[in-house]
């Protein structure tokens, strides 16, 4: 199939682009910056040409921004949905977050309300949701890391690498559209902390770990679980403590192999 991949160079996008082309698919990238299907979501400019004579459209879109996310994310979403429709698409798979209804947080708002968006949309849909990365809970503790404290509420979490995800992505364009949604979640479920502490003990940074109370709603949501799958649809095999061996072993190599040749001493 020729399948578009909005946000295709992220973490997660990157990582279906490879795996769709694996499988044999044809896959435009499409992103602000990219050199062949430049497209803004908050505009509509470049869709309609980046759409041309696809079968499926995959949304892994992404803000950083939390005051740009609603107009990224849902006014974008309406607007890519829109042109999707003139172009003939046929399935449009959304990925999201699980829990995103369940936990208090501003962006999971926004993407709740780009659920709904697509759910209410014109083109047939599904939704994949996902629980949080590996990728950006070691990226977290390693921004934290650099003051040497980790400070880290309590909650229950079920990371899944990107790459296992991505699969789920992969699979969900495949098939057809299910007018419903779809759960990825990590193997194994652990506590916040639970995972500080792995990742000082594989990447033996010496900081100091010190609990962070979170009142309220929120905290009662973390602690819960509100962002865990008890029966995902798609469960990932890497845990985060062989994540975090792997990426410290490419991060090595690669160190590795950017070092000058030195001619031994005579």
């Amino acid at each position: 199939m020729r399948i578009a991949i909005v946000g295709g160079t992220g973490t997660l996008g990157s990582h279906v682009t490879e795996e769709l082309r694996a499988r044999g698919h044809e896959v435009r990238v499409l992103s602000r910056r990219s050199p062949e299907h430049p497209v803004d979501l908050t505009t509509g400019a470049g869709l309609a040409a980046a759409l041309a004579g696809c079968e499926v459209v995959v949304d892994a879109a992404n803000s950083r921004s939390a005051k740009g996310a609603e107009r990224t994310l849902v006014d974008g979403t309406r607007n890519l949905l829109a042109a999707e429709r003139a172009a003939g698409v046929g399935h449009h798979v959304c990925v999201s977050i699980v829990g995103c209804d369940r936990v208090p947080v501003g962006y999971y708002a926004v993407k709740t309300a780009q659920e709904r968006a697509v759910a209410e949309g014109p083109v047939p849909w599904t939704v994949v949701r996902i629980t949080q990365f590996h990728e950006l809970i070691g990226e977290a503790f390693a921004a934290l890391g650099r003051w040497r404290l980790l400070t880290v509420p309590k909650a229950r979490l079920q990371t899944i690498a990107a790459v296992d995800a991505a699969r789920a992505v992969a699979d969900a364009a495949e098939r057809p559209a299910r007018l419903g949604r779809t759960e990825a979640a990590g193997p194994e479920t652990a506590d916040a902390r639970e995972l500080a502490r792995t990742w000082r003990a594989v990447t033996g940074r010496r900081v100091l770990q010190l609990p962070l109370p979170l009142p309220g709603a929120l905290g009662r949501a973390l602690r819960a679980g509100g962002l865990t799958a008890d029966r995902p649809d798609t469960r990932g095999t890497t845990t985060f403590a062989d994540w975090l061996a792997g990426a410290a072993a490419t991060t090595t190599t690669a160190a590795t192999a950017t070092e000058p040749n030195r001619t031994p001493a005579r």
